[in-house]
């Protein structure tokens, strides 16, 4: 964009900082440690130049020649009848869902090994997130329960039948209240037979318990419109969005969705219509969703609800008791001005969300959309989204009810209060009271004398009876009112485990006591006829299309007339008591969109992938600004307590750009104790740090925040690779981008070169790719899909920060702000970093066509292709690693282990059912061996094959690579240069298209297209 733009990856790298400029100026980031090799096969004296050699081969070669070693023969057993269905070396795709989003589950001689998005779900339109990638591995976990268990000893099934219905039978005679807590159940099977169950037993009641809330969106909606409903958001339909501390593209509602519908108004095809949306965003801490924004406002959590007040009040032109200028914070004020008229200007295409779960924060919020005219556009209240149905006061009351004695038995599906409710020990005390504690968990770990006790619910329960993986079930989902999908079984049951929808079945005595059987039969009495479908024929298409969709509601007159005087008032008592004073701090606490709730915790593929915005892996943090840590004497890394009301945590500070002054935020999710080996002590604890306010949870409070003197250094990826201060962005605004499309690029097309380079057609293939920075979001969902299809280890968080990671492709994150003060003045005041913008790059090996990594291998370990493509020889590779030292993009990762078969490991992939996960049609790599992008060799090969097979040419979009097809905003591009219909073909002749260190000449073979960000106003 301007010529004063400055990008800078972290601060340490704005900064130069000795540490920074020491780990960067080496050949290699570590060096191969030759002495401890040599010292380990007893030749640290004299050294004689055979058994030198012998080291290399064979010490460096189990560092660097491990390709050579000798392995164990292992003879394959043919099948003796072999399935109809599989075909040996072929795989196999069923439909599924995961989270209401149809999804396609790829399987391997019956193995599911990777999930894929499914193009006929209209929600995400084929994409899915980094949690459904991550999912499958959860299917072969060791650490999930193998077997029903009774007072912590394993048992039988019919052991568990019999002792359960006798004591249902017993409570029932009793009269005492029953009761089942699951989070958001959206099936309509399930559904259905919790009320058979509850017919079952009169006394029983169905609780909806969400560990993060959306209790006051749904209570806002039942006493604004009469509707306790949590709508259907629309940005897609919306020319103005303004969001007030709603993640929408990371953890709020429905990111994969979400992300589509958002970026459908900023890709390239809606800039070359010349639209694009304008967002604007308020928050406290740097969100994802923050990070994708025009113009983004940090502000306080005392802030928020003052700041909604004067939004209203510039839209309706009314006066609300509370309105007041926000104390320090003009630009905040200023902001707030202009969103108002850019609202207004925009009325019918506007959109206001808040991720506050406060319900008059929320009544504000829709008498601010009923006057934008945001109902049956961009907000819809007659096809709902039921994704969260909990209900806080609920939640209350049965605690209140256990501690009095009233509850004898109660149930856990998919819900874990133990360790994510806000006061777990009052849960707790209040269970111990319960005659009857049965949990669905599936997963967690081993007590005293190895006794079974699950997770931190089901270690207080008399049963545990373990549901199946989804991948090994059969159900349904209605995530919008009227799309259904499917959900079937994909393998065998792994373990002894059983449906939890049976398990309430056999014990409510049911008459259809299997449940494909009970699935079946709700389809087909109900649900099959509203997508035109019926009898076998339907449902076998069905299980191959994966979901139906039923007509929409029409939409419905929403009109708002409550009085917001005392809703005002009741937002303004409530700011007033989170406004921290003295030396007290304002803490945030909130959902990452990698661990979510915490329910994912021993999943290694998302502990290891970095959190998009501050790049930290295996751990949460103190996020705060540089300026207010260097007011308060902190360095990033010192570990702080931070206390509310006598609860504590002590975390590693993070010097976060962007975060508002004053304040603190912690992640959700971390802290587990019985979470399994991955996950298992992994952060702290910050669901205590939730209040009880007006009736629903709360993710604000004052705290009071202390160093310990201590220091832990994070395992933060960002800035272990560096450019050497090369420009690799290029940036433009809208208003530029509208007077010339190829603004932002600097392109030097009268330049002479020459080259050592001999040149080679390509008449057939020529394999390349285009991303768009427009439409990356940064989400990572590429990391996850590309570890699943390419069998890529896991490290763990040591190892991360030694610098040893070893995804295939990385997000580098890029802050950047205007030049116009001197740097001296950036860095030692830090008055910019409270206002920074964020540029996301995917970056993976560019496969250049003038690769440098080529020239340096000295046995010819990397090659190149006569498609276009870099290869990699694995059982060549010495590991001299002249190739990453060579490679300007640094997207090379070495092998210091042998991590599919090291003891060190066993936590994470290395063990024998986690094995099945992985992918038969890509090697595992050794200890010593370079490895990198190899866009998918296996997949372009495959779809070859296949159209060889058919007897037709390779046509455009037979071959996808896995980070291509998980992308929810299909920012990657991928496929035949050569083929100039091809999608990739048309989006590198776009003028925004430029490559990554053009100057090099390298000449890569990945195409970036220039961020385009809407800062300028829509209304003077």
């Amino acid at each position: 964009m301007e010529s004063n733009k400055k990008y800078w990856k972290g601060l340490e790298e704005l900064n130069n900082t000795p540490d920074f400029v020491e780990k960067n100026k080496h050949e290699f980031a570590e060096p191969i440690p030759i002495e401890e090799i040599l010292s380990g096969t007893g030749l640290m004296a004299k050294t004689p130049r055979r058994n030198f050699l012998k080291a290399l081969g064979f010490g460096v070669g189990a560092v660097s020649l491990a390709a050579c070693e000798k392995v164990p023969v292992h003879k394959s057993i043919p099948y003796l009848i072999k399935p109809e269905e599989v075909t040996p070396g072929v795989a196999n795709y069923y439909t599924s869902s995961y989270d209401g989003h149809a999804i396609l589950v790829k399987t391997r001689e019956g193995r599911p090994i990777k999930i894929e998005g499914n193009p006929s779900d209209i929600l995400s339109k084929g994409g899915v997130n980094a949690l459904a990638q991550a999912s499958v591995l959860e299917l072969y976990d060791v650490n999930r329960l193998q077997n029903p268990v009774i007072n912590k000893a394993e048992t039988s099934w019919s052991a568990v039948d019999g002792f359960v219905k006798q004591q249902l039978s017993l409570i029932k005679a009793g009269g005492k209240k029953i009761r089942l807590v699951t989070s958001t159940v959206n099936s309509p099977s399930t559904l259905a037979v919790i009320n058979d169950f509850v017919k079952a037993y009169p006394t029983a009641k169905h609780i909806n318990y969400d560990a993060v809330s959306y209790t006051g969106i749904i209570q806002a909606n039942q006493n604004s419109f009469g509707k306790a409903v949590l709508p259907h958001y629309r940005f897609d339909k919306a020319d103005v969005i303004v969001s007030f501390g709603a993640d929408f593209l990371g953890s709020w509602i429905s990111q994969a969705e979400f992300m589509n519908q958002y970026v459908s108004n900023r890709n390239a095809k809606s800039l070359e219509a010349k639209k694009m949306s304008r967002h604007i965003q308020f928050e406290t801490g740097m969100s994802l969703t923050g990070t994708n924004a025009d113009v983004r406002i940090p502000i306080k959590p005392s802030e928020e609800g003052v700041a909604l007040i004067n939004l209203y009040n510039e839209i309706s032109g009314t006066t609300l008791p509370g309105s007041k200028k926000l104390a320090n914070n003009s630009i905040a004020d200023t902001a707030i001005t202009l969103a108002a008229k850019e609202l207004l200007a925009a009325k019918g295409k506007a959109l206001v969300v808040a991720g506050s779960n406060d319900v008059a924060t929320q009544v504000l919020v829709n008498a601010i959309n009923a006057k934008l005219g945001a109902y049956g556009t961009t907000i819809d209240l007659d096809n709902v989204s039921n994704q969260y149905a909990g209900n806080d006061a609920e939640m209350v009351e049965l605690i209140s009810d256990m501690a009095k004695g009233d509850v004898d038995a109660i149930f856990f599906l998919n819900a874990n209060p133990a360790y994510d409710y806000y006061k777990a020990k009052d849960f707790t005390a209040a269970l111990a009271k319960v005659k009857l504690k049965v949990s669905f968990s599936d997963h967690g770990g081993n007590g005293e004398g190895n006794q079974t006790i699950g997770d931190e619910t089901s270690s207080l329960c008399d049963v545990i009876a373990p549901n199946h993986h989804y991948l090994e079930s059969w159900g349904d989902a209605e995530v919008i009112s009227g799309y259904y999908t499917i959900v079937q079984p994909t393998i065998n049951p792994v373990y002894n485990t059983r449906q939890a929808e049976q398990s309430l079945l056999i014990w409510a005595d049911a008459p259809v006591k299997d449940y494909y059987t009970y699935v079946r039969n709700n389809w087909d009495s109900s649900i099959l006829a509203k997508g035109g479908l019926s009898g076998q024929k339907g449902w076998e298409t069905l299980l191959q299309t994966g979901s139906v969709k039923a007509a929409e509601k029409p939409a419905g007159s929403y009109s708002f007339s409550k009085d917001l005087n005392a809703v005002a008032t009741t937002i303004l008592n409530q700011s007033n008591k989170i406004t921290a004073s003295g030396s007290d701090v304002e803490l945030q606490v909130y959902q990452s969109s990698v661990m979510r709730d915490g329910k994912k915790a021993n999943n290694p593929w998302l502990q290891e992938l970095p959190e998009p915005v501050s790049k930290v892996t295996w751990d949460n943090f103190a996020a705060i600004a540089p300026k207010y840590g260097e007011k308060l004497n902190l360095k990033e890394g010192d570990v702080v307590k931070i206390t509310v009301d006598g609860y504590s945590v002590s975390l590693p500070v993070l010097f976060q750009p962007g975060q508002a002054q004053g304040t603190v935020s912690v992640a959700l999710g971390y802290g587990r104790t019985l979470a399994g080996p991955v996950g298992n002590g992994v952060g702290q604890n910050a669901f205590p740090f939730l209040t009880n306010v007006n009736g629903t949870f709360q993710t604000s409070s004052v705290a009071k925040m202390e160093s310990t003197g201590e220091v832990s250094i994070l395992a933060q990826t960002q800035t272990h690779h560096s450019y050497e201060g090369r420009s690799v962005i290029q940036e433009t605004t809208f208003a530029e981008y509208k007077k010339n499309p190829a603004a932002g690029t600097r392109k030097n097309n009268e330049k002479k070169v020459y080259t050592l380079w001999d040149e080679y057609e390509r008449p057939q293939y020529n394999w390349v790719m285009a991303i768009d920075l427009n439409a990356c979001t940064g989400c990572g969902a590429c990391v996850v899909a590309c570890n699943a299809e390419n069998n890529i280890p896991v490290v763990g968080k040591d190892e991360v920060r030694r610098r040893r990671e070893m995804h295939w492709i990385r997000i580098d994150r890029y802050y950047s702000f205007n030049d116009n003060v001197t740097k001296e003045k950036e860095i030692n005041k830090l008055d910019n970093l409270d206002h920074v913008s964020v540029v996301y790059q995917p970056m993976l090996c560019q496969h250049c066509d003038h690769a440098p990594c080529e020239t340096v291998c000295p046995v010819l370990a990397t090659v190149h292709s006569s498609e276009g493509l870099n290869h990699m020889a694995y059982n060549r590779c010495i590991g001299t690693r002249y190739c990453a030292n060579n490679c300007p993009y640094k997207v090379r990762r070495f092998n210091w282990f042998n991590y599919w078969n090291d003891s060190r490991f066993d936590n994470y992939l290395n063990n024998e059912h986690t094995q099945l996960v992985l992918n038969p049609d890509v090697t595992t790599r050794f200890r010593g061996v370079m490895e990198k992008c190899s866009m998918c060799i296996q997949r372009i090969q495959a779809g070859k094959l296949k159209a060889k097979i058919e007897k037709r040419s390779v046509k455009d979009g037979d071959i996808k690579v896995a980070c291509q097809q998980t992308c929810p905003t299909n920012a990657i591009i991928f496929g035949n240069v050569n083929d100039p219909e091809s999608e990739v073909a048309k989006a590198l002749k776009s003028e925004r298209t430029y490559y990554v260190l053009e100057e090099l000449d390298v000449q890569p073979g990945i195409g970036y297209q220039v961020k385009v960000r809407n800062t300028q106003p829509t209304v003077a």
